[in-house]
């Protein structure tokens, strides 16, 4: 049955697209500030994308989890899941702050409107039309698969992290982990508990950081992600410049072979995966722990997109329309990224509100480059 019923567009200040870490600190600030603002998100509970995390990421496993703004997340269990600590914050947190948050509701598009305002549409007919947009739908929603010649002839299966159930359901088999990141390794260290084998490939060697990485470091990091942006590149996320830290978790994963990383192989099998040197390793799961992409599908009708295949923005201002906001792209994907750039966020959309307010025009629509 279709539910869909065109509605006339509610007419609002500042729309905001996504509930998770990013989107919950825009509509703070947004809230503090006093300006008119709706929060949509379309995940079915608070939690943004923790709400979605494997029940074995415990939260003593989070890797840089930083509070909201002006609410602390304390006594957490550092055994209970991510998933349920952090969800609970968040739904705390909405309700502390008078956050009315409106879900589920799924954006299908961000157009152009009228009177120089953005049309936001949902998929269930709902429209506002607003002044700016802070748009925080985050990566949870677009898991990157890479294509491989003879993936349709695997007989085995396929997960990607976003499906990843937790160790149990890896147990007897031979499973083939690829991916550099933190999530790659932390399901191979469970994973190698229960299953019969595995193998770790990613495309370039591991790097291990055994050192203090402290706010010089972490800025140096975000900068290398900033420059990509600005160049309107696609992100890197600020973990792919961090390296990947030795713990002693990790420590015992590299002395036990666990974590004897192999180079890409060059295609898949009906039974497993081969490299052109003759190799090859049988396989009964393959599980890509390849990352995700930004979920920004909805902003294509604004065509803020660069040549490079990337927004292209000024601190969170896409540099094609000041109307709009990204926050948790890019630089600001950290948890405290997202704080920061919330704030920032809101600070030039008030400037813009202002301007608007004495009859100066916002730069809209796709500038000459």
């Amino acid at each position: 049955m279709n539910d869909f019923v065109e509605r006339d567009p509610v007419a609002v200040d500042v729309v905001v697209i996504g509930a998770g870490q990013a989107g919950l600190s825009g509509a703070y600030h947004l809230a503090r500030s006093g300006v008119d603002h709706v929060l949509l998100d379309h995940a079915p509970r608070p939690g943004g994308a923790w709400q979605f995390r494997w029940p074995s990421l415990t939260y003593g496993k989070v890797h840089g989890m930083h509070a909201l703004p002006g609410m602390e997340l304390t006594d957490a269990d550092p055994l209970r899941p991510s998933s349920e600590v952090i969800g609970e914050y968040f739904a705390t947190y909405e309700e502390r702050f008078g956050l009315r948050v409106r879900r589920p509701v799924h954006v299908t598009a961000v157009r152009e409107g009228t009177d120089g305002r953005l049309l936001v549409e949902s998929a269930s007919g709902e429209r506002w039309a607003a002044r700016a947009l802070i748009n925080a739908t985050g990566t949870w929603d677009r898991p990157f698969w890479p294509r491989y010649p003879g993936r349709e002839t695997f007989r085995g299966r396929m997960l990607h992290t976003a499906d990843y159930p937790g160790p149990a359901a890896f147990a007897g088999a031979r499973v083939v982990v690829v991916g550099g990141g933190t999530s790659a390794v932390q399901h191979l260290l469970e994973i190698s508990e229960v299953a019969a084998a595995t193998t770790w490939v990613t495309r370039r060697p591991p790097v291990f950081r055994d050192s203090r990485f402290g706010e010089t470091e972490g800025r140096a990091a975000v900068a290398l992600v900033e420059e990509r942006v600005r160049r309107g590149l696609p992100p890197q996320s600020v973990v792919s410049v961090t390296g990947l830290a030795l713990n002693d978790a990790v420590r015992a994963g590299l002395d036990s072979g666990v974590l004897e990383r192999r180079p890409m192989f060059a295609r898949i099998t009906p039974t497993g995966v081969a490299w052109d040197d003759g190799r090859s390793v049988d396989a009964d799961l393959i599980l890509w722990a390849t990352g995700f992409r930004a979920a920004i599908d909805h902003l294509a009708p604004l065509r803020l997109r660069e040549r490079g295949g990337g927004i292209r923005l000024d601190g969170t201002r896409a540099v094609r329309d000041e109307r709009v906001h990204l926050i948790g792209y890019g630089p600001s994907a950290s948890t405290i990224g997202a704080n920061r750039a919330g704030g920032a966020a809101v600070r030039e959309i008030r400037r813009l509100l202002a301007r608007e307010a004495v009859g100066a025009p916002a730069l809209t629509g796709v500038v000459a480059l």
